[in-house]
């Protein structure tokens, strides 16, 4: 048994994964998972990014010392709050081990909160802001949502800043 089937009949296989048809011919952006070479400190990378709807994200894990996952928070996946858009589906990547990667096609303008399964107490979290709120249908409902821990709630990059400067990376350790 490989080291991927094992984790999933572990638990993995729990996790209810929605990964969208991918439209050929969209513009792409790539969202690193990554952490420290002891594990003290994961995070995303950008942890906030700003999409046209249709764009493509592809998330892949370079922590070489982490499983992680891409998951929406909604209350389909683990009774969480919606900080997704109320037409939006759900997306949960289920387990990815190092070097895996899992992408999401978002189309329904507004704001996209999410975080990492076993990592979103060390507030490994991520937003993504589709589309403008000029835009038809924009639902930043996620916003207001609430329902974090403090620290994971102060993590979040505002959306302002989001579209201002298109992403907000995270700072590189030393």
């Amino acid at each position: 048994m490989t080291r991927r089937e094992l984790l999933i009949a572990a638990g993995g296989a729990l996790l209810a994964v929605n990964m969208p048809v991918l439209a050929s011919g969209q513009p792409h952006v790539l969202i690193e998972m990554q952490g420290t070479a002891r594990g003290e400190r994961v995070w995303f990378d950008p942890f906030g990014v700003a999409v046209k709807p249709g764009t493509t994200l592809k998330f892949l894990n370079r922590d070489s010392g982490n499983s992680h996952t891409v998951t929406a928070y909604h209350p389909a996946l683990f009774e969480r709050a919606r900080r997704i858009p109320k037409e939006a589906e759900p997306f949960n990547s289920g387990y990815l081990l190092p070097d895996d990667s899992f992408e999401l096609t978002l189309t329904i303008p507004g704001v996209y909160d999410y975080y990492c399964l076993p990592h979103e107490r060390a507030a490994m979290v991520g937003r993504i802001v589709v589309g403008k709120p000029s835009d038809k249908g924009w639902d930043d409902s996620a916003i207001k949502a609430g329902n974090v821990e403090d620290n994971v709630e102060a993590a979040f990059p505002s959306v302002k800043d989001i579209l201002t400067s298109g992403k907000i990376r995270t700072p590189r350790l030393t």
